[in-house]
């Protein structure tokens, strides 16, 4: 066999690999974990806001899933610094600061 013709065979079996991904993933078949949150699927994790307090002190506003959590972090630890709370249902609009002030 020429060169030619192996480079041929080995571009045919890699369209007929992304073809049958493609149709998989089409067909519900086939997920992909990465970067699916950016398309197709909602996002479960997501960091809603970050507010800085020192260089190294900073209160994080995270949503998982349906649940929004405040969290502190430093160089050495990471705090929860309230139970997680329905967003939607009990803090419409709210920002750090306002957590911040209802704790105290």
């Amino acid at each position: 066999m020429q060169l030619t013709e192996q480079i041929a065979m080995v571009l045919a079996v890699f369209a007929l690999l992304g073809a049958l991904l493609w149709f998989a993933k089409r067909r519900g078949m086939a997920t992909f974990p990465i970067g699916s949150g950016r398309r197709g699927g909602a996002r479960r994790l997501e960091v809603l806001e970050r507010l800085p307090l020192t260089a190294q002190h900073a209160l994080h506003l995270v949503r998982v899933a349906d649940r929004t959590v405040l969290i502190a972090t430093a160089p050495s630890s990471c705090t929860l610094l309230n139970d997680p709370v329905a967003l939607e249902k009990a803090l419409p609009d709210i920002s750090p600061r306002d957590l911040l002030r209802s704790n105290s």
